[in-house]
């Protein structure tokens, strides 16, 4: 059976009411990452939705031989999209169910619930003067509600419409306060919930990253020629959360969690900005602490922690500038683990593509806009609706580097075998391997590879040894607290001048001829990179050897596991470790650093214990097998020479190139056509519709499930190999029935829609 990962980056944008329907494309990921790890735990099958998507995943290894496991591992998000990633990313670490969260967005995300309790009243014409979202769609032409609001819903909506525009005024209508009471109350529902296994497995490690605007920005040093340093104040902010690889703990403290997802949602003009004293306010009104309050607030705004204002910080919408946050999503790819062959896939949802989030006028008007419009659009508009093109092309250009590695790779094999076969003797294969013999092998072709690299072998020295001095300075800003900029450039020039003091930089300590011992030696103690590349390198040569049905299955699947499981140490003797006293000032001691750094990876150590099982293994596979392996261990030097200048090591982690897939109501049309504007009902009022009316919310939420149930079969599908298929028809019978799955597990609870479900039943069939 071949086996293989869909990996998922989520990437949620912002949408305001909108964040019912996207809760409702989260809710299914949540499902199928739930059927995933069920299904492949052999665990008893569970209903709903979740029980379609084990067929699916059943159905493609019985008919196509592929075992697909679906893990998210990657979550970003904006505003409204912020507090989505958020809840999911929680559910996912935790093994909590999301399924108390959706009674929470229907009850209580009301204007009613929302709105400020100190209300006062005032004019309409006073709120149309400062072009409140809603005072604008009230002063269009004609009665919005009953253009836009079904005569079932007008007397609910003109209700709270009116307490609204009551909201005192020159403050947000709606309540801090009250909002990070409901993100608490949301937490406090999903931990007193049922709860399963974590959604990930403990190889695999989780990031999460929501946007934040800082309102009074913060200053940033940059470095010029002439001045030498410049300030300018920074507003972007990305809130990060991690939860390592193997380690069993949660994604973070659930305070720290409200902080992000109120933050990342203060919508201007509808809640008032945030500051960390509007949560310690709510905490101490429910008798509740804040576990490494300190700790947290210095590590998400260093720049004011440093100055003793992180309390002061005043913080807005994360979508004002970073609606669509795919820069931390793409950073995160680097040294991901892989145990099997991976499909890497961004997805983003856009709840209403090619809409605006804010409109100051009817669409369709041609003629220029006037004042207040054209302040309004740069402030609200522009911003916001950037398209993400520049995204695009920057994943897409990672991918045809990746690719043009690949082309390089298999031009290269031919001559590489040619070069180690006169070199060693055909005699090679015949040996049994050992430890030692894998060791010398290795030293022998690594100085073949230089030999005959000639004069590009001192510049890739020199490139390998600026990574790994950049490598060591990241890990020691990481071990010894880290810190603003300024201090990871300090211990960096420190670091770089500990290498000079040891001789290092002399062009002489790599030539054609090789490096010199001393070069050897700092390489074997810090050069975590190069033994990466080589074991991913491997693992995709024993991932081409699957295909044959002759090959040796058992003594494939020993080498994998062996070679993963190395990686797996490797990567753990870089990252695993947390913040020491041994690296309390490595600015002050630079080289004590270092030595302190080398005991800590123990590389030799690794290397020995990796010679060892991997020579076992080789001597399991018939000559055939253990020739191609051997070609490929000894050759690598001579890849890694002519592919790291190049790539400079991206795309070896998961190697292949990554896919991007949206989710929105234009793509999700195995129901209905139209979009958003034939489906949902929370685009209106400028997209806080969902706030006025139950009805909105419940109609918006099962969209969101039948789109997310939609797009996820197609997504999952698309990862089977090139050339195969599922029987004819399968994967719109398998449509159907998650569709009706769905309709029957909501049914009961949408007692305000019962109409939609009639008329979503015929359209289904």
């Amino acid at each position: 059976m071949r086996e293989k990962e869909l990996r998922l980056a989520l990437i949620c944008y912002g949408g305001i009411s909108l964040a019912v329907y996207m809760h409702g494309i989260t809710k299914e990921v949540w499902r199928l990452a739930r059927a995933s790890r069920a299904f492949h735990a052999r665990e008893p099958e569970s209903g709903g939705s979740e029980a379609v998507y084990r067929r699916l995943l059943q159905a493609m290894a019985d008919q196509c031989g592929l075992e697909l496991r679906v893990l998210v591992d990657i979550l970003t998000g904006a505003s409204a999209g912020g507090i989505n990633a958020i809840f999911l990313a929680d559910a996912i670490a935790t093994g909590r169910s999301l399924e108390p969260l959706t009674d929470l967005w229907l009850e209580v995300a009301d204007v009613d619930r929302l709105i400020d309790p100190g209300v006062s009243a005032v004019s309409r014409f006073a709120k149309a003067a400062a072009a409140m979202p809603f005072a604008w769609a009230m002063a269009r032409r004609g009665d919005t509600v009953d253009r836009t609001v079904e005569p079932a819903h007008r007397e609910e909506v003109r209700t709270k419409l009116a307490n609204f525009l009551r909201a005192r005024w020159f403050a947000p209508p709606f309540s801090g306060s009250g909002f990070t009471e409901l993100l608490l109350g949301a937490f406090d529902a999903m931990a007193a919930g049922p709860a399963g296994p974590p959604l990930l497995p403990a190889y695999q490690p989780l990031d999460l990253f929501v946007t934040v605007t800082d309102f009074h920005g913060h200053p940033e040093r940059l470095r010029l020629h002439s001045p030498p340093e410049v300030t300018e104040r920074e507003h972007r902010i990305t809130l990060s959360f991690r939860k390592e690889a193997g380690v069993e703990c949660r994604l973070a403290e659930q305070t720290d969690l409200v902080f992000a997802a109120r933050a990342t949602a203060s919508f201007p003009g509808a809640f008032p900005p945030f500051q960390a004293g509007e949560l310690d306010a709510v905490l101490a009104k429910q008798h509740r602490s804040w576990p490494g309050r300190e700790t947290f607030l210095a590590r998400v705004l260093p720049r004011h922690a440093a100055i003793g204002d992180a309390e002061s910080a005043v913080l807005i919408d994360g979508s004002v500038l970073a609606n669509a946050p795919f820069r931390p999503a793409i950073a995160a790819l680097r040294r991901r683990p892989a145990r099997r062959e991976v499909d890497r896939r961004f997805v983003y949802i856009d709840p209403k593509p090619g809409a605006r989030a804010m409109r100051s006028a009817e669409s369709g008007r041609q003629e220029p806009p006037g004042f207040f419009a054209t302040i309004f659009g740069a402030l609200s508009d522009i911003p916001r609706e950037q398209p993400i093109r520049d995204n695009l092309e920057a994943i897409e250009g990672r991918s045809a580097r990746i690719r043009r590695l690949t082309r390089i790779v298999e031009a290269m094999r031919p001559e590489v075998e040619a070069a180690i076969e006169r070199a060693f003797g055909t005699t090679i294969f015949l040996l049994r391997p050992t430890a030692k013999r894998l060791a010398g092998w290795r030293a022998r072709a690594h100085l073949l590879a230089a030999r005959g690299a000639g004069f590009a072998y001192a510049g890739y020295g020199q490139l390998k040894l600026s990574n790994v001095v950049e490598e060591i300075a990241d890990a020691l800003f990481r071990l010894s607290g880290e810190g603003d900029r300024a201090r990871h450039e300090r211990l960096r020039q420190k670091i770089w001048d500990a290498v000079r003091a040891r001789g290092l930089t002399d062009p002489n300590m790599v030539a054609s001829a090789g490096a010199t011992p001393e070069m050897i030696l700092f390489l074997r103690s810090f050069d975590l990179s190069y033994r990466v590349r080589r074991l991913r390198f491997l693992t995709r040569r024993l991932s081409a050897m699957e295909e044959p049905d002759d090959a040796p299955r058992q003594a494939l699947r020993g080498a994998r596991e062996a070679a993963y499981d190395f990686l797996a140490r490797y990567q753990a003797a870089a990252e695993g470790a947390a913040a020491s006293p041994a690296f309390a000032d490595p600015e002050a001691a630079p080289e004590r650093a270092l030595e302190a750094l080398a005991a800590l990876l123990d590389l030799k150590r690794i290397d020995d214990a990796a010679d060892e099982r991997m020579a076992g293994i080789l001597a399991e596979f018939p000559k055939a097998e253990r020739r191609s392996l051997i070609l490929a261990y000894l050759g690598f030097p001579f890849y890694d020479i002519a592919t790291l200048p190049l790539l400079q090591g991206e795309g070896l982690d998961e190697f292949d190139p990554v896919k991007v897939d949206r989710i929105s109501p234009e793509d999700a049309t195995a129901i209905r056509e139209g979009g958003s504007a034939a489906t949902l009902k929370g685009i209106q009022f400028n997209s806080f519709g969902a706030f006025f009316s139950r009805a909105y919310r419940e109609n918006d939420y099962l969209w969101g499930r039948l789109h997310g149930a939609d797009r996820l079969v197609d997504i999952v599908v698309s990862a089977l190999p090139e050339g195969m298929h599922l029987a004819p028809g399968l994967v719109a019978t398998l449509k159907r029935d998650i569709f009706r799955a769905i309709l029957a597990e909501e049914k009961e609870r949408l007692t305000a829609v019962q109409p939609l479900f009639e008329e979503l039943a015929r359209e289904v069939g």
